[in-house]
C-alpha cells in the first residue's frame, strides 16, 4: 500500500467502518461522453466525490453506443454510463446509483431523462428543477425510480 492509499484508508476509517467498507465496496463506473461535452465531465467528478472510482472514454457516436447498451430514446440524454452491470443514463446523482447496487432490482439500468437543472453535473445557480429517475428494463418498461424535488 502507498503512502497515500494508507492515508486515505486511515482518514476514511476514522469516519467509521461503514463509511470505510462503502468506499471500498463501490464498483468502477465507466462513462461513456462527447469529448465537447463539460457537463458529463461533472457528472463524473460528481460520482468521484461520492466515493466511486471512475473511467470516462471519450465517443464521438454516442447514439450508436445508446443503441448497443439498449438505452430506449425516450430517456436518452447527453452520457451514458456502466457500472455493477447495469446502464446509467444522464445525470443520475451518486445516492440513486448507491441504492441500485444496494438493492439490485431486475432493471437494465436508470436514466434521468434530459438534463434537469439543478441534477448533478447541471448546476445553474440556485435553480433547482424538479426531475424522476427512471428505472428501465430490457423490454421498454419504465417505471419512477426516485424523484429528486
Amino acid at each position: 500500500m502507498h503512502r497515500r492509499q494508507f492515508l486515505i484508508a486511515a482518514a476514511t476509517l476514522s469516519l467509521g467502518p461503514a463509511a470505510f467498507a462503502q468506499r471500498v465496496s463501490l464498483p468502477e463506473v465507466v462513462v461513456y461522453k462527447d469529448p465537447n461535452c463539460g457537463c458529463c465531465g461533472a457528472w463524473a467528478d460528481h460520482l468521484r466525490d461520492s466515493g466511486f472510482p471512475v473511467k470516462v472514454i471519450e465517443n464521438r457516436d454516442m447514439t450508436v453506443l445508446k443503441q448497443r447498451l439498449g438505452v430506449p430514446d425516450k430517456l436518452a440524454s447527453c452520457h451514458t454510463a456502466e457500472v455493477g452491470g447495469y446502464i446509467l443514463e444522464g445525470h443520475v446523482p451518486a445516492q440513486s446509483v448507491k441504492r441500485l447496487l444496494a438493492e439490485k432490482p431486475k432493471v437494465k439500468g436508470l436514466a434521468v431523462p434530459g438534463m434537469p437543472a439543478g441534477s448533478p453535473g447541471m448546476e445553474v445557480g440556485n435553480r433547482r428543477d424538479p426531475y424522476d429517475v427512471v428505472a428501465f428494463g430490457a423490454e421498454g418498461s419504465a417505471r419512477v425510480f426516485d424523484r429528486y424535488r
